[in-house]
């Protein structure tokens, strides 16, 4: 047992980390896999074994997860990113949104432009809209001391409002109550992803080359927070904000660029997302977009690692779709959202779960520590009766003393006057 947590802790902070991840993981499935059994105990098996497989079962289907991760991985980008810097992006949803809707109306009205020029349009123009929409937040935050995440979440709601009044004065379709559908030349080029995972089907899969940007995205993210100046000094404002206002850096500047960089990578998730070529539309609705919170648990469950969110934002992209078939096993959609809503939910525990291992490997190492310092009991130093302490030295650490006169029972012999005389 013990060398097996002495080899966990070799491995490095990496290793801890992907086996916090996995945890989390186990454990939302097996909650998941408990509230089936509870539900309907013949079919749960089946159902628990459609959300494991469906997503390997064709390649059609893989190309599918792909398509559902896109989004989420921009949203998981924008929450570890503010979250690297110090900040809590809860306003993904709303930031999502404004990128989304100003993409569709640059793709459905800037039709005078060539297509390729049309789409970089209308991904630059969702990056600049959820940007501004975050800088208000981290105005407020930078300037008056507002918590990001009160301010955030005011933001969502009031965006949501916003963009439905905009979609209702501008580009709406009045017979599927959502916006109008963008043209098949303003959606993001395949460039031969949707046949390259359409297998034996007979139409093709969503995927698209949003998937390529968006791993694209996270390793310049990367390069930026680990590799740049830039990076270095968001990462100390978020660390120490006085320590890097000592050491010379303007945290204010970082805080408003934290956000709006955040808000970007949400804006531009909710630009692949609906550039994709699937045929999806805004919604008129007092609805926050999902994939803004998915963002969260996607963010958390890759601990806030640009790299580690790619695979996060795949894997809670197969997982809900695995979930897309259990109504042939007779349950209501009801169940499927709380399953893969409690697997999605554990997926936050992952930095409780690192807590842990990291608080029970150092326990451990401390008490190798002290098991090599202390000796064992049969191996007692040896010791010398016969040698006698040293006196000598004992005698120079005591300070001088006068003589006394009453040492060895001696008195002290004086002349009485008589004698003298």
């Amino acid at each position: 047992m013990k060398k097996s947590f002495s080899r966990l802790r070799a491995a490095g902070e990496g290793g801890l980390s992907i086996l916090s991840s996995f945890v989390a993981v186990i454990a939302g499935l097996l909650v998941g896999l408990i509230i089936l059994l509870i539900t309907d105990s013949v079919q749960a098996w089946p159902a628990f074994a459609s959300i494991l497989t469906l997503g390997f079962q064709s390649s059609r289907n893989f190309g599918e997860v792909l398509y559902f991760a896109t989004p989420i991985i921009l949203t998981g980008l924008s929450v570890g990113f503010a979250y690297k810097t110090g900040l809590f992006n809860i306003g993904a949803s709303g930031q999502f949104t404004f990128g989304a809707f100003v993409a569709i109306l640059i793709g459905t009205e800037a039709v005078f432009l060539p297509p390729p020029i049309r789409v970089v349009a209308s991904l630059t123009g969702a990056i600049i809209a959820g940007g501004l929409w975050a800088a208000i937040p981290g105005l407020l935050k930078a300037y008056r001391n507002v918590h990001e995440v009160i301010s955030c979440i005011m933001c969502n709601w009031i965006g949501i409002f916003i963009v439905n009044y905009l979609i209702l004065n501008t580009n709406y379709d009045a017979d599927r109550n959502s916006s109008s559908r963008i043209p098949v030349d303003s959606n993001m080029p395949s460039w031969g992803l949707d046949t390259f995972f359409q297998g034996d089907a007979l139409r093709p899969s969503s995927a698209n080359s949003g998937i390529i940007v968006a791993i694209l995205t996270a390793i310049v993210l990367y390069i930026i927070l680990e590799k740049t100046k830039f990076g270095y000094e968001l990462k100390a404002c978020g660390f120490n904000k006085d320590s890097a206002k000592y050491a010379g850096i303007n945290e204010k500047r970082n805080v408003i660029f934290s956000m709006m960089i955040a808000g970007g990578l949400a804006g531009l998730g909710g630009a692949l997302y609906f550039l994709s070529g699937a045929g999806v539309t805004m919604n008129v609705k007092n609805i926050l977009a999902a994939e803004g919170f998915t963002g969260i648990s996607v963010a958390l469950l890759g601990l806030s690692s640009p790299i580690g969110i790619i695979f996060a934002g795949i894997l809670i992209a197969y997982l809900h779709y695995g979930g897309f078939q259990m109504q042939l096993f007779g349950f209501v959609p009801e169940i499927i959202e709380i399953v893969t809503s409690v697997i999605i939910y554990f997926c936050a525990f992952v930095l409780l779960v690192k807590m842990f291992f990291t608080h029970l490997f150092v326990k451990h190492k401390d008490e190798a520590e002290d098991a090599e310092e202390d000796p064992p009991p049969d191996e007692e130093p040896d010791e010398k009766p016969d040698e006698e302490p040293d006196e000598e030295t004992d005698e120079e650490t005591e300070p001088d003393k006068p003589p006394d006169p009453l040492d060895n029972n001696e008195l002290p012999i004086t002349e009485s006057p008589e004698r003298s005389e």
